[in-house]
């Protein structure tokens, strides 16, 4: 198979040729089709992660149908088009485990991360955290689902049900759940970088009731914000635009550091959450809504040997909607 290795953090990927990996009892070999490019991915290879499993092929929104399958495997089957994404497994003993927070796990593996993921023409799975996709759908338009879509799902979730909705940072996750919040009959405002003119032209295309900068105020008071950027610098921002008992839901798995800010903020029941990873459940859930909403994905094709380059076009912000590496 080919891949593409981090051999060292900051460094370029590398292009190499590996034997096709074979499945334990418990695993499924995939033939990838498309593999989304996730800001989660750029953490991993600029070194903000800690602990990488090193070399790694990293991807963990990956599209694709199995090819080869362990003895122990059921439910599944050669041919069928399946997605993985970045919870890889998890420990199933861990009090987080056992009371259904499996995304909270004190031994998990994340795909792309601490196991091989889908910057490559194969990959091998764990069965049980694989989802059944589909037969219908283009692999490229549905990678960027496996994990903007179900991170931006399980963001929206803590966020709460509030109709006017703040969105900062309009990149891959955002403009899928923008889709999903005006499905649901919210108000979405689109808070991008200073000067982003294409991000708003976007957000508007997508429906947002309003769009400005991140360092502007709302026409009114939000119900609920949620920070796609790994910016710390929009936490104090964000508190500020929600109303009186909103909440602040910081989506990422790494942000720059929170700068101080008066605690006037955060008073009169104001609240700020993260987001870490899935569940399994999410992954249900979502994928049902997905369909129920018509989600259309913006995204941009790179050849698996172009990793570099779409790893690049996301750190500067050249993205409009999603990067996709097709094998």
């Amino acid at each position: 198979m080919l891949a593409m290795v981090l051999e060292r953090p900051r460094e370029p990927l590398k292009l190499v040729e590996r034997p096709d990996p074979e499945p334990s009892d418990d695993e499924v070999r995939v033939r990838v089709a498309a593999c989304g490019v996730c800001r989660t991915d750029l953490h991993v290879v600029d070194g903000e992660l800690p602990k990488p499993k090193l070399p790694i092929v990293p991807g963990h929104e990956i599209v694709g149908r199995i090819d080869a399958i362990g003895g122990r495997v059921e439910g599944l089957a050669v041919g069928m088009r399946v997605g993985i994404p970045w919870l890889g497994q998890t420990c199933g003993r861990c009090r987080y485990c056992r009371s259904g927070e499996e995304n909270l796990c004190d031994h998990p593996l994340f795909t792309g991360y601490t196991r091989d993921g889908g910057f490559a023409s194969h990959v091998v799975a764990n069965a049980q955290y694989v989802f059944r996709l589909s037969e219908t759908g283009d692999d490229v338009a549905s990678a960027p689902l496996l994990c903007a879509g179900l991170i931006g799902w399980r963001s929206l979730k803590i966020a709460g049900d509030g109709r006017e909705l703040g969105l900062y940072g309009f990149g891959a996750a955002a403009h899928i759940i923008a889709q999903v919040a005006r499905w649901q009959g919210r108000d979405v405002f689109a808070f991008t970088r200073p000067g982003d003119r294409a991000a708003r032209d976007f957000a508007r295309k997508l429906g947002a009731c309003w769009v400005g900068s991140s360092e502007e105020a709302p026409p009114e008071p939000l119900d609920c914000a949620i920070i796609y950027a790994p910016v710390g610098g929009l936490v104090p921002l964000a508190l500020k635009a929600v109303r009186k008992g909103g909440t602040v839901v910081c989506a990422g798995i790494y942000m720059s550091d929170i700068p101080s800010f008066p605690y006037s903020l955060l008073w009169e029941e104001r609240s700020i959450k993260s987001v870490a990873n899935l569940t399994r459940t999410d992954g249900v859930e979502f994928f049902a809504v997905a369909a129920a909403a018509g989600i259309v994905t913006e995204t941009v094709r790179y050849p698996l040997s172009r990793a570099n380059e779409a790893l690049s076009d996301l750190r500067s912000g050249r993205l409009q909607g999603a990067a996709v590496l097709v094998p």
